[in-house]
């Protein structure tokens, strides 16, 4: 029954392009256009009926379990296959309905509290060190680049991501800094040795937090530069700046009007905070059911209305909002080209489901960049309507 019911979803979803399907009988479907087919073979029963009433979670649980194989590895063609379909309202109605349904749960009902949010960060950010080190660069910038010129390397646009983030902070010699969400110490480091800020870095991540006091010590900046492992909420001011990049995406919408309100209490009144966060030019939609049960738990991708609504009711200030669109497709093609080619290195610290899982998870964003109107948002807000020039010049200068 299950297996005729797919079939049937899968003629009216496949429209743009096309998808030959070996099912868990031996029989076979042909969906679409016509042209040549991604290939794919669905070897577990049990996984049909799933495809039917969550697929998002369904296809990534089958790529990791070997239980949904595409021929020559072809993931990034049935990744886009699928997008594509998606995008263009092709989903059948019962999946639809699965979405919608989704939506308001996850806005409103996923609160990360201090508990939650600690699991959340030590799902992710407390993998072993080593896995890191085979994908991100030396500074282990794990966020969105900025790829200033084309042909810049992974890099050489991560030190211009930074760059472009302290211009728009305007820094002075010994500006008291709060960097929220601080990772391995990165931007920290570039914040206090390039434009001599004293910087108090955060982090929920035990890892995180020993290997960017580490760097910071073997740096000789342990006097400018205070990581802590404690929760954003915790922390008492005031600060000339707050940045917080790749952060925010872990708040949950529940807890957008708190940390506005946290951001505004903390700053000083000439303040500035730049707020880096993926987020989606959509309406306010349900976040990939996979990634949040296996990439980023408690995770949710704002539309810009939410983010901005918030803002105007933390009476601050919007003084500038920068859209990234390709930057973070760039720095997903990187990450996923590095990791492919360590991928035994992987393996051998995890198993071959986990780099199954980990090639899905950059496969799907890198291509959510490209096709599914997700773009990086940099929101730049303060205190004081004065507190920016009434120009970018001085980003660029």
């Amino acid at each position: 029954m299950w297996q005729r019911l797919l079939d049937r979803v899968l003629t009216r979803f496949v429209r743009a392009g096309a998808l030959h399907v070996t099912w868990p009988d031996g029989t076979t479907g042909f969906y679409g256009d016509g042209g040549d087919p991604v290939r794919v073979t669905v070897s577990d029963p049990a996984l049909v009926r799933r495809l039917i009433l969550t697929p998002d979670l369904a296809a990534g649980e089958g790529y990791m379990d070997g239980t949904l194989t595409v021929a020559n590895d072809d993931l990034a063609g049935f990744v886009a296959l699928a997008m594509r379909n998606r995008i263009d309202d092709g989903d059948p109605a019962i999946m639809r309905l699965g979405r919608t349904l989704s939506g308001p749960p996850q806005r409103f009902l996923h609160r990360n509290g201090l508990t939650r949010s600690r699991l959340n960060v030590a799902h992710h950010y407390d993998l072993s060190s080593d896995l890191y080190d085979l994908f991100l660069d030396a500074d282990r910038q794990y966020s969105c680049a900025y790829f200033a010129r084309p042909d810049m390397t992974l890099e050489q646009a991560q030190v211009a991501k930074k760059a472009h983030i302290a211009a728009k902070l305007r820094l002075a010699p010994d500006m008291r800094v709060l960097d929220i969400g601080c990772g391995w110490g990165g931007m920290a480091l570039t914040l206090a040795r390039d434009h001599g800020a004293r910087v108090v870095g955060v982090t929920l991540s035990a890892e995180q937090h020993r290997m960017a006091r580490d760097r910071v010590a073997e740096a000789g900046l342990s006097d400018r530069i205070d990581i802590r492992l404690m929760d954003y909420r915790d922390v008492t001011g005031p600060f000339d700046r707050i940045v917080s990049v790749g952060m925010f995406e872990h708040v949950g919408r529940p807890n957008y009007a708190q940390y506005f309100n946290r951001v505004r209490d903390l700053l000083t009144p000439d303040g500035i905070a730049l707020i880096h966060t993926i987020g989606t030019q959509s309406p306010p939609r349900a976040t990939s059911a996979w990634i949040r049960r296996y990439i980023f738990p408690g995770g949710y991708l704002p539309a810009l209305s939410e983010i901005v609504s918030t803002v105007e009711h933390a009476h601050l200030t919007l003084t500038d909002v920068e859209i990234l669109r390709d930057h973070y497709a760039q720095t997903l093609r990187h990450w996923h080209a590095r990791f492919a080619a360590r991928i035994d290195e992987a393996r051998a610290l995890y198993d071959d489901r986990f780099c199954r899982m980990w090639r899905f998870y950059l496969t799907a964003s890198e291509l959510a960049f490209v096709l599914d109107r997700l773009a990086v948002f940099q929101i730049q807000i303060a205190r004081g309507r004065d507190a920016v020039p009434i120009t970018r010049d001085y980003i660029y200068d």
